[in-house]
């Protein structure tokens, strides 16, 4: 089978190959998936570029932990039922030598989802990171219903989710930051009631206004590092900030803002969502995609050969909305 990998890490043309290499079997308890789509996310960028570590793991490894594909084999202990499902795939390169950058990948079963009909092939790639991050974002701590939420970065993979999930998922008021007029409207296009330009000296004035000057009750945050000050401006007391990226490795705080403001931080990696909380995730997507609505906001198909290219647009972030490429 194609499969791209790479066996040290650096820029994506030095280290990212292509190579035929075995199908992989599936073992006990685990599905073998034939790929159709692969998504290329930030933290697969990160990872290959080596920014979280240079030393890798396993020799080889094969990126990215989002996919979407047809069951076509399974292993001992798995049902017979499961051969012919479409499916989408989470966590296949976390913690794994082996990810989706390939015509095949084995994973157990129950990373492997069932998809529903309706639902575009492409889309399923966007499911693991992007659309669960923003679920868990938008359910945790008790949900938003009744809330006015800013989601951060409403025009991205993540936030355009966070946006559609939080208008459905019951929000009394959506709003949302960006950088430019053209993602400003793709963000009102997916739920926002306005957006709102972070960069502006007068952003946290207008926010504010916007909420006649109540505060929002939740900051769905991809950028700690960058945002934190307009953040604690826009709270309210008791307001709860979700926090799941951040542009630097090392964030400061001030105390006395968060603790006069009784403000909840809470910091989370979709990756390390425990079995309830993925699980709920999971079903409220499923629920939300059966009604119908639900835009992708796919910026580039490409080839997998083309994954160098791939990386480099999600690390320059050239791309608005998700990366994905197509399986041979």
């Amino acid at each position: 089978m194609q499969a791209a990998f790479y066996d040290s890490t650096g820029a994506a043309r030095d280290v990212l190959r292509l190579a035929d290499v075995p199908v992989p079997q599936a073992g006990p308890g685990e599905v073998r998936v034939r790929l159709r789509w692969s998504g290329v996310n930030p933290s697969d960028v990160k990872s290959r570029a080596g920014l979280r570590s240079k030393l890798l793991p396993f020799p080889r490894i094969v990126p990215h932990s989002d996919g979407m594909g047809v069951i076509d084999a399974v292993g001992a202990g798995v049902s017979t039922t499961r051969l012919g499902e479409r499916v989408w795939v989470w966590n296949a390169a976390w913690g794994r030598a082996n990810g989706t950058a390939a015509q095949w990948v084995v994973l157990p079963q129950r990373q492997a989802v069932p998809m529903l009909d309706g639902v575009a092939d492409d889309a399923g790639a966007c499911f693991g990171i992007p659309a669960l991050t923003a679920m868990h974002a938008v359910l945790a701590r008790g949900g938003v219903q009744g809330q006015r939420v800013l989601v951060a970065g409403g025009a991205g993979a993540v936030g355009h989710y966070a946006l559609q999930f939080a208008r459905r998922l019951g929000a009394r008021q959506v709003l949302a930051t960006t950088s430019t007029p053209d993602k400003a409207r793709i963000a009102c296009a997916a739920g926002a009631d306005e957006a709102f330009d972070y960069r502006a000296a007068d952003a946290a004035a207008r926010i504010l206004a916007a909420t006649d000057g109540q505060g929002v009750d939740r900051v769905i945050e991809v950028d700690i590092a960058a945002n934190a000050a307009l953040d604690l401006q826009v709270l309210r007391r008791g307001g709860d900030a979700l926090v799941y990226g951040s542009g630097a490795g090392e964030i400061k705080l001030p105390f006395f803002p968060l603790i006069a403001g009784n403000i909840g931080l809470q910091f989370f990696i979709v990756y390390h969502l425990n079995d309830s909380e993925r699980a709920h995730a999971i079903e409220t997507l499923n629920r939300l995609l059966a009604q119908g609505g639900i835009e992708h906001a796919i910026g580039q198909r490409l080839a997998l050969a083309q994954i160098a290219r791939a990386h480099e647009l999600v690390e320059q972030g050239q791309v608005i909305g998700n990366v994905v490429l197509a399986l041979p």
